[in-house]
């Protein structure tokens, strides 16, 4: 993973990038910095290109890259499948390797559209004076732009930051719809910059390309979009939705009560079709967390008795289906002597106002301070951290410990106060959130943020102790409910609307991922030195998800903590586990109760003020 950034100036490049947007990529990449300058005289522009690296794979490879013929590459992502890379090769000199060949667009868009796993790139073409730029079809990697017609500059980056100055201003996420391209011969009047773009879609698809409507909301003034004249695209990497609705659906004979248990789904599997499916699905969800727990940086003999010891992959683990999926996977994939962190955030449980006021009466005196008030991320008063997450994971946990009693689960409890949630929102989080803005952003941003930095603490034997994860990988299970209709939202457009409706609101879920959760993510998890990694995003699973029909993912007729996500849920049950299987969805930030610190009249989709608070 690495933090990238290109500024396009008409003057001094270096004067255009903000040392705030400095600081926080060299956070994401804290292995290897470097910058390289371009500067064309004659036709009047300059690039600086910046980036910095986190080491994951193969041999540390300095970015940016540059080739004989003088062009540039600034590459942050894995390529997990799709060009062919030894174990010891870094994919980043591989893929230059193959766009130093690629002369043509056409031959851009074959290379781009055959790499498999998450990136955004920014390329520079020297003898062509162009610059390329965009990010997977999931959009799984950050990256932002800013347009100013004053300093006559276009900055591409990683991450930016939320300034009430105009430097923290106009910035916007990339969509992830296509990859552009820059004709920077074009570019001594910024305020007729055009933007070419070159869309993803579907190779078989009807769709013409000439009739095919791409839009960027809210693109500055300083720059217009238009489809490539070439009619050129990218082909999808995954198959399109099944949109099949049967009228003739699958039926059982068992009665099933409101509240599900694990048994209820060997009803499912004593199905040999049923049971065909599911397999299937472990195995190509098994292979996407294997590309993503392994080929991790290769160990000498003087570091490796130390780093056995410690853990190279956690997991978000709120110990629902999810998490404790990906957990039981990775734990066929990590080396025997290995543990894998389960990171669980929770947030100070706040006593309410007239609770405290009514004790105050009762009492006839003041209410004393807690002789054990709880120190962020210390033991404290474990109660005050109680939250569902904490107890749902604390049970998923013995699940696993029986499925796997040799490994060394370290289960991390991240213990938050109301005090610090505010500190680290003003001073790092709300850049990294920037330039999203809801209420619903804020807190998940923090509570992924807190998780992910995996400072906490871990029980041995009876004993609390202090434990900083040390894991550079970070698995999340974000795509699993976009797919297998796990949100309640997916209950209300099913009964209004039946299957039909349900399948259009599943295509408009993973439509809108990118813009919705990715590069927030990525920024959040990043700032820790991480790489978040999605297996429910890889290539191959959703091509596998998108082949079925709805009625084989889910059957949203049966209870709750049943027919949402039920695929899911049977193969869990097939991978050994038990009431983990079984347990509703609920939200990160009302599982992890950081909804609870903040104003509860609050709509999702409000704008945050926190996040603008200087």
């Amino acid at each position: 993973m690495c933090g990238i950034c290109c500024v396009l100036s008409v003057s001094s490049p270096q004067s255009v990038l903000e040392h705030h947007v400095c600081e926080n990529l060299r956070k994401r990449g804290p292995c290897c910095s470097q910058e390289i300058t371009k500067t064309v005289a004659d036709l009047g522009y300059r690039c600086l290109f910046s980036a910095h690296v986190l080491h994951l794979r193969g041999f540390l490879t300095p970015q940016p890259v540059e080739d004989g013929n003088g062009n540039v590459l600034l590459w942050n992502g894995e390529v997990f499948g799709g060009l062919t890379i030894g174990n010891e090769e870094n994919d980043t000199q591989i893929l230059c390797q193959h766009l130093s060949d690629a002369g043509h667009p056409e031959d851009i868009l074959s290379v781009l559209s055959r790499v498999q796993g998450p990136w955004a790139f920014i390329y520079y073409q020297a003898a062509r004076h162009c610059l390329w730029f965009g990010r997977d079809f999931f959009g799984r990697r950050s990256l932002l732009c800013r347009c100013d017609v004053e300093e006559k500059s276009v900055v591409l980056t990683s991450v930016a930051a939320s300034l009430s100055g105009p430097g923290g201003q106009g910035w916007q996420e990339v969509p992830a719809g296509g990859i552009y391209r820059i004709d920077l011969s074009a570019f001594t009047d910024p305020g007729l910059l055009t933007l070419e773009v070159y869309p993803w879609i579907y190779p078989d698809s009807a769709l013409l390309q000439a009739n095919h409507e791409f839009k960027w909301e809210g693109l500055s003034s300083c720059a217009s979009l238009k489809m490539n004249d070439a009619g050129l695209f990218l082909a999808a990497p995954v198959c399109p939705l099944n949109t099949a609705i049967s009228e003739i659906l699958p039926d059982t004979e068992h009665a099933f009560g409101p509240q599900p248990c694990a048994e209820d789904l060997d009803v499912f599997l004593n199905c040999g079709e049923k049971q065909k499916v599911v397999r299937r699905l472990i195995d190509v969800l098994s292979e996407a967390v294997r590309r993503r727990v392994q080929a991790l940086p290769c160990l000498t003999p003087e570091t490796s008795p130390l780093a056995t010891e410690k853990a190279d992959i956690a997991i978000l683990f709120s110990g629902g289906i999810d998490s404790v999926v990906l957990a039981a996977l990775a734990d066929r994939h990590v080396s025997f002597g290995k543990p894998i962190d389960l990171l669980n955030v929770a947030f100070e449980l706040q006593e309410p106002q007239k609770r405290k006021e009514s004790s105050k009466k009762s009492k006839g005196c003041k209410l004393k301070p807690k002789e054990t008030s709880a120190a962020p991320n210390g033991p404290g008063d474990s109660s005050s951290f109680s939250v569902p997450d904490r107890m749902t994971g604390k049970a998923s946990l013995k699940e696993l410990q029986a499925l796997n009693p040799h490994r060394r689960w370290n289960f991390v409890e991240i213990n938050v106060t109301r005090e610090e949630l505010q500190e680290m929102r003003q001073k790092n989080i709300r850049h990294l959130v920037h330039p999203l803005e809801t209420v619903l952003d804020d807190s998940i941003g923090c509570a992924v943020w807190f998780a992910a930095r995996g400072v906490g603490m871990v029980t041995e034997e009876t004993e609390q102790k202090a434990y900083t994860s040390t894991a550079k990988v970070v698995l999340t299970g974000i795509g699993a409910d976009e797919q297998l209709a796990g949100y309640s939202r997916h209950r209300v457009r099913f009964k209004t609307a039946g299957l039909d409706g349900l399948v259009q609101e599943l295509a408009m879920e993973l439509g809108r991922i990118s813009s919705r959760n990715m590069g927030r993510d990525d920024r959040v998890i990043g700032d820790h030195g991480k790489e978040a990694r999605f297996p429910f995003l890889d290539e191959d699973v959703v091509s596998f998800l998108n082949s079925l029909p709805v009625w084989e993912k889910a059957d949203l007729s049966l209870p709750r903590g049943l027919g949402e996500k039920l695929l899911l849920r049977l193969a869990a049950r097939d991978l050994g586990l038990g009431p983990s299987a079984t347990l509703p969805k609920r939200a990160m930030q009302f599982g992890s109760r950081i909804a609870k610190l903040e104003n509860s009249q609050e709509k999702a989709s409000d704008k945050c003020h926190r996040l603008h608070t200087a």
